[in-house]
């Protein structure tokens, strides 16, 4: 049983933690601990307010001044695409906080289930990089519905001592290599992977959502599917079967490959020659959360300096408030491919804009289809 097949095992409980821990060390892969558990639901604490995520953001190192606060943690609960979450908020999961990125905050203002921030109840606010708050989507009428928190790339993480470039440059077309069938792997969320494939196939974004730009994206996405090993969002899945082989090349985040440099594993995060995804996520509030001034506790933890500099350097991700780079040299940035003025890097990236509610359901649709092998 290999290191993919150990995760889904240890997930659905038919193989221990201890032994999938003793199985890695048996194979010199003793990296990246099984991700913070958020509290289970049947658990959650009803005095605290609930904050609703990416699967790798329940972590409580995001709520220094939250715990400092209140004790202990916020509820924590995740999610593995936008589209999912919202889904389940209109079903009528309550939170009080959840975390989409740009592109998706006009669709989450129509459900009509958040509201506009009150700035003024937000102490970090005038040092959030303005470059993120003003793109398309998150303002109405003057006022942010979306605090910028969290911001980066999603490229290709490869094995640079197992995946041969042959002299080429890198390129998105390293996850379509013939080379490597069943050694690739792919986010499991249309929110990224649709947008990654788009970029490959010369899809211009303002052309995404067109029938053409669907079709030839669809196609190149059909091309690949043979070739992936396996589609998750679960980080952890990714990082370990990367560090043991078994996969050469994925699309993921930036924080895998810094996990995985810093635990010596020989990865680079590539500089794709037709441009890597960019992406800003931010915290949106609950309209009738049940914890609002936690809630507005909630995002200044997220907006702090505190928790901007584990972001930046436990993650690689570009933070929100400027103040946070200041705590970091300039070779540091540097090699997390970030620098002191965020707005040049932001400035060079391929951005996720805004789509309709039926594209939206259409691209999730058509990948789910793809995935399935149809």
């Amino acid at each position: 049983m290999d290191v993919v097949d150990q995760l889904h095992a240890v997930k659905s409980g038919k193989l221990s933690r201890r032994a999938f821990s003793k199985s890695l060390l048996g194979v010199g892969v003793g990296i990246v601990a099984m991700p913070y558990m958020s509290r289970p639901a049947g658990a959650a604490a009803a005095d605290q307010a609930t904050y609703f995520t990416w699967g790798g953001y329940d972590d409580p190192a995001l709520f220094g001044e939250y715990i400092k606060k209140y004790g202990e943690a916020p509820n924590l609960a995740t999610f593995g695409g936008s589209e999912e979450a919202l889904t389940k908020m209109r079903s009528g999961f309550m939170v009080d906080v959840s975390h989409p990125c740009n592109a998706d905050v006009p669709r989450w203002i129509a459900s009509g289930l958040f509201q506009p921030l009150d700035t003024d109840k937000l102490s970090n606010w005038g040092d959030v990089i303005p470059e993120l708050y003003q793109l398309d989507g998150i303002m109405v009428n003057g006022q942010p519905y979306m605090a910028p928190f969290d911001w980066g790339q999603t490229s290709v993480t490869y094995r640079t001592d197992l995946f041969d470039l042959e002299g080429k440059e890198e390129s998105w077309g390293m996850l379509w290599d013939e080379r490597y069938k069943g050694r690739l792997a792919v986010l499991a969320s249309a929110g990224d992977a649709w947008w990654c494939g788009a970029i490959y196939a010369g899809v211009d974004f303002k052309d995404i959502s067109s029938k053409v730009g669907f079709e030839k994206t669809a196609e190149l996405m059909r091309k690949q599917r043979p070739l992936i090993r396996t589609y998750t969002d679960d980080e952890t899945t990714l990082e370990q079967a990367l560090a043991s082989g078994e996969i050469v090349a994925a699309m993921t985040w930036n924080s895998s490959a810094v996990k995985l440099k810093t635990a010596g594993v020989k990865v680079k995060f590539a500089n794709p020659k037709e441009g890597a995804l960019t992406w800003v996520c931010g915290a949106m509030i609950r309209k009738d959360a049940p914890q609002m001034d936690k809630a507005y506790d909630i995002v200044n933890s997220m907006l702090s300096v505190e928790t901007g500099k584990w972001l930046i350097g436990e993650n690689g991700y570009g933070h929100s408030n400027v103040k946070s780079f200041a705590q970091f040299t300039d070779k540091q940035l540097d090699e997390l491919g970030l620098n002191r003025n965020p707005a040049e890097v932001l400035s060079t990236g391929k951005f996720m804009s805004p789509q309709s509610q039926e594209f939206e359901t259409s691209m999730n649709q058509e990948f789910e289809k793809i995935k399935a092998g149809f």
